[in-house]
């Protein structure tokens, strides 16, 4: 029987709540707990306030993210916010507190010096305020600090410095919810790396499936860091940003396993998505002159790996990089050219197409 993973919510939307409960402490309501926000969708969730602090001028709530069955790194974070009274038809302004990063490089949807707090957590942040102000007979006027104890430590295990946002994580979120295993915010990295890229001026990126693809790209190119976009599994997201915005010249790495997957003209290359097709590997084989036994022998294969075993000396590994750049070629309608290289695990390029 197979189990329903369970949605989670947003930085933005803890954040959002937060705000919501602190606001109207701060003008003398007292902190809801739960606190129910309004999101975008129309759903109107309820969140427990793992803090609450009332000071002279300012009014501090809390909220633990639960990220759903998401591997979320910022799972299990405390999120907080601030509030102060705002001056008099400012509307709701944003501060970046303790482990909310500050962005430093232009490309993104806010300029350089703004805190790290998107556009669409903060439009639900001022909408939240608005309805508490409205039911408190106020002007939805506040200044609004976010911080996330111990989130600049995990924002090292996000994209956040590749991006110049430095300083701590970012709050995201479109919709308030986080869909399990939808890649969201990895989508949203990719596409901003490419945003940030262009807006550098950056003309040849470089992307990889993993560490030791990035790895050996590093070790032949010096490309600046903000060159180097974290592709991991999601091919077709990448593509479809540089699509959108082409650069000169795109470098992209990955294993045999995952290229192959590439090179069939899948844009998943995750193993939940399906394995490689060995069939079509064996076909490459029998193209590239081997006998029937091996041909045979690699259509029965346990993995990739054992299909580039039994190849050699053919190279296998330069026909599947051929066939994923003219994937690749495809997507992205001409303009950018393209090379591809196949990377052993021990960070070896067995496979290349394209370039010099």
């Amino acid at each position: 029987m197979t189990q329903t993973l369970r949605k989670g919510w947003t930085t933005g939307a803890c954040a959002a709540a937060a705000a919501r409960a602190a606001f109207t402490a701060l003008h003398g309501g007292g902190f809801p707990d739960p606190v129910t926000i309004r999101l975008p969708g129309g759903q109107t969730p309820s969140f427990a306030l793992a803090r609450r602090e009332r000071h002279p001028g300012s009014a501090t709530a809390g909220v633990v993210k639960d990220a759903g069955d998401d591997p979320d790194v910022t799972h299990g974070a405390l999120v907080l916010a601030t509030v102060e009274a705002g001056p008099a038809g400012g509307g709701v302004t944003f501060r970046a507190g303790a482990g909310v990063g500050t962005v430093t490089l232009p490309g993104l949807p806010l300029p350089p010096g703004e805190p790290a707090i998107n556009p669409g957590p903060r439009a639900q942040i001022a909408a939240n305020i608005a309805e508490a102000a409205a039911s408190l007979g106020l002007a939805a006027d506040a200044v609004v600090t976010v911080s996330i104890p111990g989130g600049e430590d995990l924002a090292t295990r996000t994209l956040n410095a590749r991006l110049g946002i430095l300083g701590g994580l970012s709050i995201l979120g479109t919709t308030g919810v986080v869909l399990p295993y939808s890649c969201a915010a990895w989508v949203e990295s990719i596409r901003r790396g490419v945003d940030v890229a262009t807006a550098l001026g950056i003309g040849e990126l470089a992307a990889a499936t993993g560490k030791t693809s990035e790895a050996a790209i590093r070790r032949a190119h010096p490309l600046p860091d903000q060159a180097f976009i974290d592709m991991g599994d999601l091919a077709g997201a990448l593509l479809k940003a540089l699509r959108a915005k082409p650069c000169r010249r795109l470098l992209l790495a990955g294993g045999p396993a995952k290229l192959a997957k590439l090179a069939a003209g899948k844009m998943d290359l995750h193993s939940r998505a399906g394995a490689a097709d060995l069939g079509r590997l064996a076909d490459m084989l029998a193209g590239l002159g081997a006998d029937a036994a091996t041909v045979a022998a690699a259509r029965g294969a346990d993995s990739v790996a054992q299909a580039l075993a039994l190849a050699a000396p053919l190279p296998l590994a330069d026909a599947i990089a051929r066939r994923a750049r003219e994937v690749t070629l495809a997507v992205l309608s001409g303009g950018t050219d393209v090379e591809i290289w196949v990377v052993d695990r021990k960070g070896a390029v067995i496979g290349r197409a394209g370039g010099a």
